[in-house]
């Protein structure tokens, strides 16, 4: 006689699904305070220009984003086909850069100040005119760190 014998007729017990609602929430939570929503709206059109040489950026929130470009559907019956500039979510002229910057280090932590940087989006169809009035009034207001975002050549 088998000591172990006796144990066959009973059953596995069915697992319980009690805790799996709290898993669910959970990973829910961690994905809404983790995930980073667009800070701003494109109100113009950006097509990047090509470039053979390209550096990733390093810190993104170190950076201030310029876009140049012409505005889009909505905003040309507006502000008409020719470019602008944009800062934040709103349409600016060049003499508004100077205050941008300034709130822009305003908002950074004093460590991070000298490591700020300026991005400068252009459109590639974009007079030359324009992006070196915006580089004078950045060298100015002595943002001196300019990066220009563009895409890789495709081979």
């Amino acid at each position: 006689m088998s000591r172990f014998g006796g144990n066959r007729n009973k059953e596995v017990p069915a697992i319980t699904s009690s805790s799996l609602s709290d898993i669910v929430f959970m990973l829910l939570f961690f994905f809404m305070v983790t995930t980073q929503l667009r800070e701003t709206e494109n109100k113009v059109i950006v097509k990047l220009p090509e470039a053979s040489e390209v550096v990733k950026l390093e810190r993104k929130d170190l950076a201030s984003y310029i876009n140049i470009g012409t505005p889009t559907r909505n905003y040309q019956a507006q502000f008409g086909t020719d470019a602008r500039i944009q800062l934040n979510d709103s349409f600016k002229t060049i003499d508004d850069i100077r205050d941008f910057i300034a709130a822009e280090r305003e908002s950074m932590s004093e460590g991070d100040r000298n490591f700020m940087q300026t991005v400068i989006r252009a459109d590639e169809d974009v007079r030359m005119g324009i992006i070196t009035d915006v580089k004078q009034e950045l060298r100015r207001c002595s943002a001196l760190k300019i990066m220009y975002a563009s895409r890789k050549t495709t081979d």
